[in-house]
């Protein structure tokens, strides 16, 4: 298969995959769907599962995930920038406890480009960058601890053949 051939089948495959949960996004705008609630029945018991809670943009603000008992278990809530990319998210524990937050930050083609993920205290427990070759795909991936020390790097290459 051609080079050429091969790329315009990654980049349809990527729409395809980027349009779906779009697509989902512009339905629970189109029919004004606030929350979403998901039960699961063990046996004879039911009890809730998740609830997840859209914006009037279709976008998910707030996760809210319940053990076997339907009790909270955790909760996450998203803040977006202007185009609509998670730009925070923060775990809370069953107590309504931040447990973590995640800061992510992206380029101007709308890459991730670096996460942050803190503690309560605002302290550090990891930090990722991505990095991306000349055609938009990412190529490389980076791990720092705590400390900020480099812990991993993930290499990705991509085979014309």
């Amino acid at each position: 298969m051609p080079a050429n051939l091969k790329f315009l089948l990654i980049v349809v495959l990527c729409f395809f995959f980027l349009a779906a949960p779009a697509q989902k996004k512009k339905e629970i705008k189109k029919y004004g769907i606030k929350t979403v609630t998901s039960t699961k029945t063990i046996g004879a018991k039911t009890v809730k599962d998740e609830k997840l809670t859209y914006n009037r943009n279709g976008l998910l603000i707030e996760e809210v995930k319940y053990d076997e008992n339907g009790v909270v278990s955790s909760l996450t809530k998203y803040k977006y920038n202007a185009e609509e990319e998670v730009i925070e998210e923060l775990e809370f524990d069953k107590t309504n406890v931040l447990k973590e937050n995640r800061t992510t930050t992206y380029n101007i083609l709308s890459q991730k480009t670096e996460e942050r993920v803190t503690d309560r205290n605002a302290k550090q427990i990891k930090r990722i960058t991505y990095s991306y070759n000349s055609k938009g795909l990412r190529i490389e991936k980076k791990t720092f601890n705590a400390n900020n020390a480099l812990v991993m790097t993930k290499k990705i290459s991509y085979a014309d053949k």
